[in-house]
């Protein structure tokens, strides 16, 4: 029988800020039979890039464009390839206007206005005899993963540096916002200065990635590594805008 007195309330839900990390499309035209022609292109040696990953599609290199941009063929487009095109920024108030008409969302800008991954640009080939820097040793603020990681499995160190003790196998996807280093076969994807820290860097003891990222710049198994550190020890490091590969 009840006493008419209520109990606690339990709250069946939380509202808290996240930062998830997503694909930046960017867009260096406005004509959708050529960016349809160079995603096909760019992603036929890796056809498991996107991965039903979410993708933001960044305008701000043709926000000024006098072409309108046909969102529902590049919406398509991008599904097609296995990508979940969610968000939009950077784009005139029209462009802005259109992809919201299409369903997207407007994101926020990135942080310090540094530009996100540039996933249709040229990423050109690495140096492979650059001298090679020692490891740094990580210090406060680093995550540590002693598991092995399979794939679709992700971790993501948030403003901190990353250390996985274990294999990181093919599908898989570390992320840190400073450095990764894995002391094991790094077989899936790496992603470092997922915040834009250029600085970052990635070690291995194995290197044999699906993909390596720097601060947006990013590397894929379409172009196939050097024998000096494919499957050796190797570090990836950024150098202006190219992504070097060197081994250890």
């Amino acid at each position: 029988m009840s006493d008419g007195q209520a109990g606690p309330t339990r709250s069946s839900i939380d509202l808290k800020s996240a930062q998830l990390p997503v694909v930046a499309v960017v867009l260096k035209t406005t004509d959708a039979g050529q960016l349809a022609a160079e995603l096909a292109s760019r992603l036929e040696g890796e056809p498991g890039f996107f991965d039903g990953e979410p993708v933001a599609i960044d305008l701000s290199a043709v926000q000024h464009d006098p072409q309108p941009i046909d969102f529902v063929a590049l919406v398509a487009e991008l599904r097609r390839h296995h990508a979940r095109p969610v968000a939009v920024r950077g784009g005139s108030d029209a462009q802005m206007e259109a992809a919201r008409a299409c369903g997207l969302v407007a994101a926020p800008d990135a942080p310090h206005g540094r530009e996100p991954a540039p996933v249709a640009t040229d990423a050109p080939a690495p140096a492979a005899h650059a001298p090679a820097p020692a490891v740094p040793v990580p210090g406060p603020g680093t995550v540590v993963v002693d598991r092995p990681l399979r794939s679709g499995q992700q971790v993501y160190a948030r403003g901190a540096d990353l250390v996985v003790l274990s294999m990181v196998s093919f599908g898989a996807e570390v992320i840190a916002d400073g450095n990764i280093h894995v002391y094991a076969p790094l077989r899936g994807r790496a992603i470092a200065g997922a915040r834009g820290d250029t600085s970052a860097r990635i070690f291995s003891t194995c290197l044999e990635p699906q993909l390596v990222s720097i601060a947006g710049m990013y590397r894929t198994t379409e172009t196939e590594l050097p024998d000096e550190v494919r499957g050796r020890p190797a570090q990836v490091r950024l150098e202006g805008e190219r992504i070097l590969i060197e081994p250890l």
